[in-house]
């Protein structure tokens, strides 16, 4: 195949599958080149072939443009808003092919902080003071978009993510810890579908005493179905009311919630696959319309630490085993 030594060949063989994912159901036959295809892209991918870039302000106006197109985490608003990603304590790492110089495949967008960042409205604030880059301890992983359809399940975020520390670290600065702060996609509906059942275990007595009480219903899987149909994060009141059980089942859900032997949630088995623990979970982080449809406002910190990555990852790529602080534990056990 002489794809690869065309222009904007290889671009088009990985537009040619995207267009195809999304028609394959349609024609067996369409699965077998989709298979065909993949084994081609996921060759002409290999990470030996990809190159690690940082993007500045100063990139061309196309690739910043692409960027915010390509953003799948935390919608890019402005220009103003992609400045701020892009300031000096700010960094944006994406991976690129020698065939597709002007198309990012994936790229991570961080912030250099002190401590560990549990807001995104806080970490993303335009009006925010920039931080010295010299002064932060702490490299916050907050967002990282695939940015080519046709290259789904070819995986290069946690090569990503490694390269990223690799390249912060040798910065020379004065950065001891590294971790995400992540979204919970699949908390909100795995919790619908347990409220929907029969099971009324889902609330401790005294969290579903308590829930009854303010919502005026019989059964405690009711009441919380019926105080997250309101505003409740904006009232402080109800928000009290609901910040034990929610943690607690969060924490549940990121401990106990399986597919086989991986994490129900998608975040959580990207992240633990490449050798992070579950550090922290974070009260009313994302209180955008899609974090409190999807992950009723709760985001993680997942913790990379560099000396602990490889026997996390063996621990759970061999026996399923999380790997998750103390204080999460304690939050699952309602403590």
């Amino acid at each position: 195949m002489q794809f690869n030594g065309l222009p904007e060949g290889v671009k088009f063989l990985v537009d040619l599958r995207g267009d195809l994912l999304q028609i394959r159901h349609t024609d067996p036959a369409l699965k077998g080149l989709d298979g065909d295809l993949k084994d081609l892209l996921r060759s002409w991918f290999d990470i030996g072939f990809l190159k690690l870039d940082r993007i500045t302000w100063d990139a061309p106006a196309t690739l910043l443009e692409k960027l915010m197109s390509y953003e799948a985490v935390h919608q890019i608003q402005s220009w103003d808003d992609l400045k701020n990603r892009l300031d000096s304590d700010r960094r944006c790492f994406a991976f690129f092919h020698p065939h597709m110089p002007d198309e990012p495949l994936i790229f991570v967008e961080v912030a250099l902080v002190s401590g560990m960042a549990d807001n995104i409205q806080a970490l993303l604030d335009e009006q925010a003071p920039s931080i010295d880059p010299d002064v932060a301890d702490t490299a916050i992983f907050y967002s990282i978009s695939n940015a080519q359809f046709g290259l789904s399940g070819i995986s290069f975020g946690g090569f990503l993510i490694k390269r990223v520390v690799d390249s912060l670290t040798g910065e020379g600065r004065n950065l001891k810890y590294f971790a995400t702060l992540s979204p919970v996609p699949g908390f909100r509906a795995w919790l619908d579908g347990l409220l929907d059942g029969d099971d009324e275990s889902v609330l401790t007595a005294s969290e579903a005493k308590i829930l009854r009480q303010h919502a005026s219903t019989e059964g405690g899987n009711a009441a919380l179905r019926s105080l997250l149909k309101l505003a409740w994060h904006e009232d402080q009141a109800i928000a009290a009311l609901l910040k034990r059980p929610l943690c607690r089942l969060c924490a549940h859900y990121l401990l106990a919630g399986k597919r086989g032997r991986e994490p129900l949630d998608p975040v959580a088995r990207f992240h633990l696959r490449n050798g992070a623990g579950i550090e922290r979970i974070n009260w009313l982080a994302d209180t955008s319309r899609r974090g409190l449809a999807e992950s009723l406002g709760m985001m993680v910190n997942y913790s990379y630490r560099l000396d602990m990555i490889e026997a996390n990852h063996e621990a759970f790529t061999g026996e399923g085993r999380i790997a998750a602080s103390k204080a999460v534990h304690a939050m699952e056990q309602g403590k």
